[in-house]
């Protein structure tokens, strides 16, 4: 009984980095133009662009797990990842339809991106440091497979529309379309843009 009661208390290594990473934080004074994310909530009519302007001097850092959006900010490194599920979360606060797509690609670790349908344009981090942030591109997974592949000059493999909260702290799959099937049988041959939640 008594070791089933101390093993209750230990947290996953997952928990302990999230909780370590938030304490840093809290105590850590931020660099000279770091904002919240209360400040992007409150930004007037921040749109795609916009946003990725903010994060130009952001420094590219890979974590296999999201980072906690504070984190991110107060860092200001970061992956495609933590790029991609806070744009999702902000531009949804702001009224838009933002969609989070994974590409895998042959010979390369997977890259998300934040696709906006009111744009017509998805948001990479790789691309957040250039004058055109957001890359102009059709709504199907297939066609953003296709652009996103080309900015890596790989072939991707499959790409997947995903959903994210931070307080789940875990990806949800949905649509997959994979490269070699036909595409007259992608499940999103004629997207139907979903409504932006309130």
């Amino acid at each position: 009984m008594r070791a089933r009661a101390e093993s209750c208390g230990r947290r996953s290594p997952a928990v302990r980095r999230w909780l370590a990473a938030a304490v840093a934080v809290l105590f850590a004074p931020g660099p000279a133009g770091a904002f919240t994310l209360q400040d992007l909530f409150a930004e007037k009519e921040l749109t795609p662009k916009k946003f990725a302007s903010r994060f130009a001097d952001f420094e590219y850092e890979f974590a296999a797990d999201v980072l906690p959006a504070a984190v991110f900010l107060q860092r200001r490194k970061g992956d495609c990842d933590d790029y991609a599920v806070l744009a999702d979360l902000v531009l949804r606060h702001h009224r838009q339809t933002p969609r989070l797509i994974h590409v895998r690609m042959v010979g390369r670790v997977a890259h998300a991106v934040c696709y906006v349908t009111e744009s017509k344009a998805y948001l990479d981090y790789n691309n957040r440091q250039y004058a055109i942030n957001v890359e102009r591109c059709g709504p199907s997974l297939r066609e953003i497979a296709t652009q996103v592949a080309q900015s890596f000059k790989a072939n991707w493999t499959s790409v997947s529309e995903f959903s994210y909260t931070y307080e789940e702290d875990r990806k949800r799959f949905g649509v997959t379309v994979v490269k070699t099937d036909p595409p007259a049988n992608d499940p999103d041959r004629n997207p139907t843009p979903a409504k932006a939640s309130r």
